[in-house]
């Protein structure tokens, strides 16, 4: 049924034998470490436990229609697998699921479950929502070593209550994943980046709102400073860039046109496909700050404050950045220190906005909050729903918040 993957972790091969591993779990009150392949550890607390279960064995696509625009897939199956599935297709997973093995040392190929787990989505996300947004079902197995399932296989269907966005970003504390239906959509023929060139932050996240109020339909947006502007391909010196994604006609009349809207802010110049591709992959898996030593934190907030929360951060601990969804997320790398975090933390508050510590050492993930406290109301819900999926707390205890 199963077979060790270190120690006392267990690779079950299918979803009876999770359901098995967890049942286990649950009599002796054993804590587990869920994983798929283990790539995102580095992310949010380190998990304590006696034994790890990994869905690394759960692997194969379970469905495939284009023509219905659906995609089933066990957890454990690679999210490159799935890329190249639909892309033989001339189709595309809509989240555009970031690859952050670089960011936090990962070797091992990025599971379907673990993104989903942990609701990754990449600059689309801006344009098109989150990886949430686009399940349409899922297979799991709670705290109890019961198999649920929510949703279906088809666009449209009332089957159940809808789970799916409780248990995206639960990173496993909820439920196991064991199998995922996405939706998907057709790939773009062509696609261009426009770049409005020697802008400040708030300059060019102006640029940057400009063009998402167009009707262009820009599919992403992002500010990176000079200081890295040359760990993304084509860019050179302070750059506000956009993409577009459409029919090649479509995509050169929207470019002259946008173009056009955007001269004011400055010099704008048009990056072929070739080169867009190369750098929007850059800025979706953090290209820019992969290499600098130290924590990165994801902050999230209106994109007007993105700049703001930049320039505080800049002052506290000489913070190195660049920005996201139209200015709405700031990536940042800095000390790995409870002061350089602590000033994130009020950076974030103060912008009305949240945090999600991404990157650190495991004493640093251990002794600070990872993503911010809830609101009493909003916690005691927390508890009751995790009482309710996980009752002995055996899930990826303290994943997320301390004793929890």
């Amino acid at each position: 049924m199963t077979a060790p993957l270190a120690g006392e972790a267990m690779v079950p091969g299918d979803e009876a034998g999770v359901a098995a591993v967890v049942r286990a779990a649950y009599a002796a009150a054993e804590p587990l470490l869920v994983l798929g392949n283990g790539t995102k550890r580095g992310i949010l607390r380190p998990v304590q436990a006696a034994r790890v279960l990994s869905v690394g064995g759960l692997t194969g696509i379970t469905l495939y229609s284009p023509q219905e625009l659906v995609l089933s897939a066990r957890a454990g199956t690679s999210v490159a697998e799935l890329n190249a599935a639909v892309a033989a297709k001339g189709q595309q997973i809509t989240g555009e699921i970031p690859d952050f093995s670089r960011l936090l040392g990962g070797t091992a190929p990025q599971t379907l479950g673990g993104a989903v787990a942990a609701n990754l989505s990449g600059p689309r996300r801006v344009a098109w929502g989150a990886t949430r947004d686009h399940l349409l079902g899922v297979r799991a197995v709670n705290g109890t070593g019961e198999v649920i399932r929510s949703g279906g296989r088809v666009l449209k269907n009332v089957t159940g209550l809808d789970l799916c966005k409780l248990l995206a970003g639960s990173h496993g504390t909820l439920a196991v994943l064991t199998e995922i239906t996405l939706k998907v959509l057709p790939a773009p023929e062509r696609r261009a980046t426009l770049v409005v060139r020697g802008l400040d932050p708030v300059k060019g996240v102006a640029a940057l709102s400009a063009a998402l109020g167009s009707p262009y339909g820009v599919s992403a947006a992002a500010y990176v400073p000079a200081a890295f502007s040359l760990r993304v391909p084509g860019l050179h010196g302070a750059s506000a860039l956009v993409r577009l994604e459409d029919f090649a006609t479509f995509v050169a009349y929207r470019s002259e046109r946008l173009r056009a809207e955007l001269a004011p802010f400055g010099q704008v110049d048009v990056l072929d496909d070739a080169t867009t591709q190369e750098a929007w992959a850059a800025l979706r898996d953090a290209a820019p700050l992969v290499d600098e030593p130290g924590a990165i934190w994801r902050v999230s907030v209106r994109p007007s404050a993105g700049p703001r929360v930049a320039a505080v951060l800049e002052r506290m601990f000489d913070a190195c950045w660049f920005l996201d969804w139209g200015g709405g997320l700031v990536w940042i790398a800095g000390p790995a220190t409870e002061d350089a975090h602590d000033a994130v933390c009020t950076a974030a508050r103060e912008a009305g906005g949240s945090w999600t510590l991404m990157r650190a050492p495991k004493a640093l993930r251990a002794s600070v909050e990872v993503i911010p406290p809830e609101p009493a109301p909003l916690a005691a819900i927390a508890r009751r729903v995790k009482a309710a999926f996980d009752p002995r707390g055996i899930l990826n205890p303290g994943r997320m918040r301390a004793g929890e």
